[in-house]
């Protein structure tokens, strides 16, 4: 009964997503390009807001635990295990405050409104995969800007999401370049839940009635503990608070 009403909803969604998407694309390229970093990054915000309130629409909710956690005034390194799409635009409007960035796939930079305009001009680093070298350097770059403007960069350490919810390893090479050229940041372990059942059958008709929740762990400075150590405890913590329910 779910999957038949999702249908229906679904063409709806997509309707506003799709407006949502050309029409702050125009906002996006005015806000950049006659008012600079500030008008564009609200711009972003606003973004963020539809395209989270969009899901609405399809009986979507949402649940963000420990937000008070996160440290002010200084650079974030947020690691989070990745599920579907709706977590780079949950976590984009909820953590905005701190002026998230995104460590994303090359593929994302071409072609998708909005999204591809701010992934290029807002601050994130777009990493071709089958290129190391450029991934890397690209990551140093990400970690000397968040060291420099005391923000926040996002990455989803297992690569690739999950679309069942199990996570995937996490490979460790991202957070440690982030790690060892923002020396002063904190990593912020962030568990996310249920948004792959939004994806469950596929990208039509979207899931229906799903609540996704977001739960901030405690934030643990770089220089606390030695990497490994530091790695090991952020994929045990973002891991086990994970909970895999049809």
């Amino acid at each position: 009964m779910r999957k038949l009403i999702a249908y229906p909803l679904s063409v709806i969604y997509y309707l506003l997503f799709g407006s949502t998407l050309v029409v702050f694309h125009l906002i996006q390229w005015l806000c950049f390009n006659l008012f600079g970093y500030t008008a564009h990054k609200k711009s972003v915000d606003v973004l963020s807001f539809f395209l989270v309130a969009n899901t609405c629409v399809l009986g979507t909710r949402y649940k963000i635990y420990n937000l008070g956690k996160l440290p002010e005034g200084a650079p974030l390194i947020i690691a989070a295990n990745h599920q579907s799409l709706y977590d780079i635009t949950s976590l984009s409007w909820f953590m905005r405050k701190w002026h998230p960035k995104f460590v994303s796939k090359i593929e994302l930079g071409k072609g998708i409104p909005s999204i591809s305009y701010n992934l290029n001009h807002g601050g994130s680093v777009l990493i071709n995969r089958k290129d190391p070298k450029q991934s890397l350097t690209a990551i140093r770059q990400m970690a000397e800007y968040i060291e420099t403007t005391k923000r926040s960069v996002i990455i989803f350490p297992e690569g690739t999401r999950s679309k069942n919810g199990k996570p995937k390893p996490f490979a460790e090479n991202g957070l440690k370049i982030l790690c060892k050229y923002a020396p002063s940041a904190y990593i912020v372990p962030v568990t996310i839940n249920n948004s792959w059942k939004m994806t469950q059958w596929g990208s039509f008709p979207l899931g229906a009635g799903n609540k996704i929740t977001l739960t901030i762990h405690d934030p643990v400075a770089v220089k606390a503990l030695p990497f490994p150590e530091l790695f090991k405890q952020t994929e045990q913590t973002v891991v086990q608070a994970i909970s895999i329910t049809k």
